[in-house]
Parts: C-alpha cells; sequence; structure tokens
C-alpha cells in the first residue's frame, strides 16, 4: 500500500480534492478522512496513518489540540499542518508541539507530493512564506526579550538621577520638546540638550522613544 495517509480538514472540497490527488501516486493512499479534530484523533488510532494532514481550523478540536494529542500516543506518526498565509500565529506554536512540517494550501500537486514525502523522510517542511513570518515572529520574541533584559539589568543597577536629571527626565515622559523643557526649567536649550544626553548614557540607549519606555518603567524618581 505504501504510506497511509489521513486527511483532516473541515472543508470537503479540500478533503477530497487532496485525497484524488495523493490517491493517485502508487506509493501513497488516504486510507482516512475525518472533519473536525476529535474526529482526526480517533481515526489516527484506528487506522494507524504514516502521515496526517491536518487544517488548523476545525470544529470541536483545531489542529494544534490535535497535534498535540496524537503526538502524545503515537508520537512516530508524521504530521503536515495544512495552512493559510493568515495564520502566523499557529506557526510557534506547532514547532513547539513537534510538528514535522507545513503544507501551503495552494501549493500545486508536485510540490505537495515532494513534500509528503520529503518529511516522511525526516525533512522539516517550511515553506519559505512561513519560514519568512516564523523569523518575523521571533525576531519580535528577541526584541521584547532582550528589552526586558536590560530592563532588569537597569534596575539591578540601580541607575540613579540627579535632581536635575529627574526633572528633565520627567519632562521628556509628557512628551515635551527640548525647548518646551528649557523653557519650563527656565535654563537654555543647550543644557537641555546636555541633561538628555548623560540621562541616555546612563540609561544605555541613543534615541527619545527607547528612553521613554525605561523611564515609564523605572522608578527613575528614587
Amino acid at each position: 500500500m505504501g504510506l497511509k495517509v489521513l486527511i483532516a480538514d473541515d472543508q470537503t472540497l479540500m478533503r477530497e480534492g487532496l485525497r484524488t490527488i495523493i490517491d493517485l501516486e502508487e506509493d501513497m493512499k488516504v486510507v482516512a478522512t475525518a472533519q473536525d479534530g476529535m474526529d482526526a484523533i480517533e481515526k489516527t488510532k484506528e487506522y494507524q496513518p504514516d502521515v496526517v494532514l491536518l487544517d488548523i481550523q476545525m470544529p470541536r478540536m483545531n489542529g494544534i489540540q490535535s497535534l498535540i494529542e496524537i503526538k502524545k500516543n503515537q508520537p512516530k506518526t508524521c504530521i503536515l499542518i495544512l495552512t493559510t498565509f493568515a495564520e502566523e500565529e499557529y506557526i510557534i506554536e506547532a514547532l513547539s508541539n513537534g510538528v514535522d512540517g507545513f503544507l501551503l494550501k495552494d501549493m500545486n500537486y508536485d510540490q505537495l507530493i515532494s513534500s509528503i514525502r520529503d518529511a516522511v523522510g525526516g525533512q522539516l517542511m517550511v515553506p519559505q512564506v512561513v519560514a519568512v513570518k516564523l523569523a518575523k515572529r521571533l525576531a519580535s520574541l528577541n526584541t521584547v526579550m532582550e528589552h526586558e533584559l536590560n530592563l532588569g539589568k537597569l534596575k539591578k543597577q540601580g541607575i540613579h538621577f540627579s535632581e536635575r536629571e529627574r526633572e528633565v527626565a520627567n519632562l521628556v515622559v509628557k512628551g515635551l520638546s527640548n525647548k518646551k523643557i528649557a523653557e519650563e526649567l527656565f535654563i537654555t536649550e543647550g543644557t537641555v540638550k546636555n541633561y538628555i544626553s548623560e540621562i541616555y548614557s546612563k540609561l544605555g540607549v541613543k534615541d527619545r522613544a527607547k528612553a521613554i519606555v525605561y523611564l515609564n518603567e523605572l522608578d527613575f524618581q528614587s
């Protein structure tokens, strides 16, 4: 029979279309189809497929939840997520739960079949569009982590501002320009720039936006 395949998708046309394509191959056979996540889990237990194609959005139980349950009971089953461009929020979650790859719903016949074979052979299938979104999401997470680490470091160091620096910092946080700060504190604009430069130096930042973020989160008035 070759590779036994199970297709889980709540859209009949998608299920039957994939079945038709896969059954044309001599080394593949669709042994069952499922219309929701719970159905996919039960039929995976019953038919013991080598490959499960899982849609993300399904009633009763989505693809990620099904992935987790199937991998828990049958860890060697190759699971490929059927995805579209709009489902990037699931990419990292699927990867962290052992998915073997992703298949784009609009990929052509040859790509689909070769991707299934490659995944069964142990290759993690990540189409370029998915890889790009994954990279962007990871970059965003790294930015958040970097911010948290920097903030924690600053708090640990106990950054101390002079009385005048605290006054300037307060006005920077309120969104006042250098000119307005100078008028408010009755000092020159050049002096304000010097104080702001010193604040940047103590915070380890180079721009006003990041300084405001840190100043809002630090107890800089102490």
